[in-house]
């Protein structure tokens, strides 16, 4: 069976007209206008493996305010221009009382049966109550793109998205889970994304750097703290000993810019494997972009630390100079923590820092092995784990039957060994 995506068409594909908050099709071929961002879309979503199915209500036809032969013009172009593999039509109004005109499900139903398309694995995207309600009712996924219309809205579940490029984004990272949950588990030595190790305890750097795919190392001052690290430079020296000149990122400790950049450049002095952490802003909230700027255009290799939103990536990004290698560590972890997804916030993160090819995007403070996947999935370029994370990629594509006895297993020794006991009562 073939996974699809159904599209509604205006205000999805092409611009709809607003009228006193509410939207219509365009009548006419100069109002036809494709949204931005649409075509690239369509496009990662063919690559993915997905078919592009409009599915899209024109009631215009049945009361003559939409010419045919306009219709199948916009259609055409549509065809054309765009990576969609069928258009289906409703020309009714609701007094047809038809089975495709949504919110029924006739118009997606009657595609699935034709192409041979799995809708349980497959999604809608629309932007009217219409569109969710016909998805559901067909058993796909839905996203719900807001333009807060003046009229009724849709009833949950849905997914509530920005616009098409942003669905995609959300569809995707869906899809690559779902791959991952399937037994065509990926293989560990495929993924593209590097994986560096995040610590402070010297044993366990050592351990990590025998390990030959970990590709670099992070640490900071909590965590050298907590392991006792007592000379910052004599750890530091120590580790750069090492690590075998993979890429290690030390990170400034003084709170005002001016310190912070006399320290800057004195790490930067003890290696050329070595990334300055900077903090996204000091203790006060003040941005860190000037400093940024100017250790950057020096040629220090930065890694801006700490950062949570897609504004600071973007305030970043711009200060950076395009031809200094620089990383920025997106805290995932923590922005998952507040409980928002952070898929595609590193999504869009990846794509802004593509205007300066040789900084780097970090998935930064894992929680789980299961965002290295993430991470991979939507192009992060570096993912910094501790090493009991890393550990568990031995995991990996373990059978979960063997699994659930060995938990089984654990259970019971770990309740002999502790010698526990329950009185039992005698029957009656």
């Amino acid at each position: 069976m073939r996974q699809a995506v159904f599209l509604d068409r205006d205000g999805v594909l092409n611009r709809s007209l607003i009228r006193d908050g509410r939207p219509f099709a365009p009548t006419r071929l100069e109002e036809f206008e494709i949204l931005p961002g649409v075509p690239e879309a369509l496009l990662r979503l063919r690559a993915a493996g997905f078919l592009n199915v409009v599915v899209t209500n024109q009631p215009d036809i049945a009361t003559g305010k939409q010419q045919p032969e306009v219709l199948a013009l916009m259609h055409l172009r549509l065809l054309s221009e765009l990576a969609i593999d069928c258009i289906r039509v409703c020309g009714h109004v609701d007094a047809d009382n038809c089975a495709c005109r949504k919110p029924r499900p006739g118009l997606i139903l009657d595609a699935a049966r034709d192409l041979g398309i799995d809708l349980a694995s497959s999604y809608l995207v629309g932007d009217r109550w219409r569109d969710i309600a016909a998805g559901q009712q067909a058993g796909c996924e839905t996203f719900f793109i807001d333009y807060a219309y003046a009229e009724k809205q849709p009833e949950k579940p849905y997914v509530a998205v920005k616009s098409l490029p942003d669905s995609v984004d959300r569809i995707l990272s869906r899809h690559a889970l779902k791959t991952l949950g399937s037994s065509s588990m990926p293989d560990v030595k495929k993924l593209k994304v590097k994986l560096f190790a995040d610590g402070a305890d010297l044993a366990g750097i050592k351990e990590m750097a025998a390990n030959p795919m970990i590709a670099g190392f992070t640490t900071n001052p909590t965590l050298m703290r907590k392991a006792g690290v007592a000379d910052y430079k004599a750890f530091a020296q120590q580790v750069l000993g090492v690590v075998g000149g993979r890429p290690i990122s030390f990170e400034v400790f003084a709170d005002a810019f001016d310190e912070m950049e006399k320290q800057a450049l004195e790490i930067a002095s003890w290696g050329k494997n070595v990334n300055v952490k900077i903090p996204v802003t000091n203790t006060k909230g003040e941005f860190c972009g000037p400093l940024v700027e100017r250790l950057s255009r020096a040629g220090v290799q930065l890694n801006v630390t700490a950062v949570m939103t897609l504004d600071q990536v973007q305030r970043i990004t711009d200060r950076l100079a395009a031809e200094t290698p620089a990383i920025v560590s997106v805290f995932a972890g923590r922005i998952a923590d507040t409980g928002r997804d952070p898929v595609p916030l590193m999504t869009d993160a990846v794509k802004i820092l593509k205007s300066k090819p040789k900084a780097e995007l970090i998935w930064a403070s894992p929680r789980e092995l299961l965002n290295i996947f993430q991470a991979d999935s939507v192009g992060c370029h570096i993912i910094t784990a501790t090493n009991d994370i890393l550990k568990k990629l031995s995991l990996v594509g373990k059978d979960l039957d063997a699994y659930s006895l060995e938990t089984v297993d654990m259970f019971y020794k770990d309740a002999k060994s502790a010698g526990y006991t329950i009185a039992v009562r005698a029957a009656a």
